[in-house]
């Protein structure tokens, strides 16, 4: 249960983070409004004198799926200087300009991945890096056309709804040249917990508390976090203040649950179910979360969705489920495809194929996309048991539609569990 009190919280918190937001500022609006990043956006933008302009996921772009080949996209069309998006969005894009480089090839090739490790050098704060002229000049000759993508005005991104890897971060940083406010909030605090500074370009980190809200850790000793923790204290991440709703509608059970009582200073806090940890300078960082971490067999845990976000950056990967059975020692994995990488890595190695779901069932297809996935991991310093030792590769997508992901393009665990459960107990035999 909502109140316009808890939208007005949110609201006028982001407003004083976000610079220069007013009346010049066009924002994209393609996000469905039963997410609570999109409806706080869409209450913030003309509470400024903006200007809002709809669109979808689908039509997002001039390559999207449903634009006509030769037309344009609704980025393309309205030029917006401000957009929300969740992960799975950016790392689309982000996929997207990769593929075209990678079509593209030769000296175009060479150019953008020169353009791209000097511009990483410097964001990474080295002083060979390219800097100053040299920065302006990669600008306009490589990543000018990138950022025609989404209609080349873009000066903010609004991250939120899901971890960002740090991979599409420095992406979005480098290509599109526009900072990514990553924050971090539930519809139960009505979006509003945290929100990082404009300048912040550290990885992984979801910023400081907004001016609406109060955010503390309380100790979680059965999975082994603890305030007390050194470097860091850590523990479930816990919210108060005028953006944090009244509980969930004709449920008072499951609002006493996690919408604590009013403390001893009149403050009402909300048990977000996240883990994280603070940094030195105040800013939060989400490591984990209660619901998704699995013990196994041998006694280790594993963290699903932090997993998850680490493999997901495969090129091969459209979308992943990580799945930890606690009567076995490994995990497993669904992987739905991505069909042109996929299908781009079968021609160039001979692979004969009629259709892509049979591309999908063929023994060496899976030994690719599952050795993929073992390099990523390895780079991302996963333990072995974290990283699947088998994985069912799908060819359909999961899609609002087939109830299998949310409208944020979350995945369903449960529902993904249930329509599978016949293909996961296969890859434990």
């Amino acid at each position: 249960m909502m109140t316009h009190g808890n939208v007005l919280a949110t609201v006028s918190a982001v407003m004083t983070i976000v610079p220069g937001l007013g009346s010049k500022d066009v924002y994209l609006a393609y996000l469905p409004l039963a997410h609570i990043l999109e409806l706080a956006a869409e209450n913030l933008i003309p509470a400024v004198g903006g200007i809002i302009g709809y669109g979808t996921p689908l039509t997002l772009t001039d390559t999207s799926n449903k634009i006509k080949r030769g037309t344009k996209g609704d980025a393309t069309v309205l030029s917006p200087t401000v957009m929300a998006a969740v992960p799975a969005i950016l790392d689309r894009v982000r996929d997207g300009v990769r593929k075209k480089v990678d079509a593209k090839g030769g000296l175009a090739k060479k150019l953008f991945d020169l353009a791209y490790s000097r511009r990483l050098s410097a964001i990474n704060g080295s002083w060979f890096g390219a800097w100053g002229l040299e920065k302006f000049l990669w600008d306009f000759l490589v990543f000018k056309k990138v950022r025609a993508v989404l209609g080349g005005r873009i000066r903010f991104l609004l991250s939120g709804g899901a971890p960002l890897s740090a991979d599409t971060q420095r992406f979005i940083n480098i290509c599109l040249g526009a900072p990514i406010g990553q924050g971090y909030g539930l519809t139960e605090t009505c979006a509003g917990a945290t929100f990082s500074e404009v300048d912040d370009t550290s990885i992984g980190r979801v910023g400081s508390p907004l001016p609406c809200s109060f955010v503390k850790l309380v100790d979680w000793p059965e999975g082994g976090y603890l305030i007390s923790d050194s470097p860091m204290p850590r523990g479930e991440i816990v919210v108060g203040g005028p953006s944090v709703t009244l509980g969930y509608f004709k449920n008072e059970e499951k609002t006493k649950e996690v919408y604590k009582k009013v403390d001893e200073r009149g403050m009402r806090w909300f048990y977000t179910g996240d883990v994280g940890q603070f940094h030195a300078d105040g800013c939060l960082e989400i490591i984990d979360r209660k619901k998704d971490i699995v013990k196994l067999q041998h006694g280790e845990y594993v963290s699903l969705g932090k997993v998850e976000a680490a493999l997901s950056i495969s090129p091969y990967v459209d979308n992943i489920m990580l799945h930890a059975d606690p009567f076995h020692s490994y995990c497993v994995a669904l992987v739905v495809a991505s069909q042109h990488a996929v299908e781009d890595w079968a021609s160039k190695q001979g692979v004969a194929f009629t259709d892509f779901a049979e591309l999908c069932e063929k023994e060496e297809t899976i030994k690719e996309v599952l050795s993929s996935l073992v390099q990523i991991g390895k780079k991302a310093r996963l333990e072995k048991f974290e990283i699947p030792a088998k994985i069912k590769l799908l060819s359909t997508p999961w899609t609002p539609e087939s109830g299998l992901v949310t409208a944020a393009l979350k995945i369903k665990r449960e529902a993904i569990r249930k329509a599978f459960s016949e293909d996961l107990a296969k890859l434990y035999t």
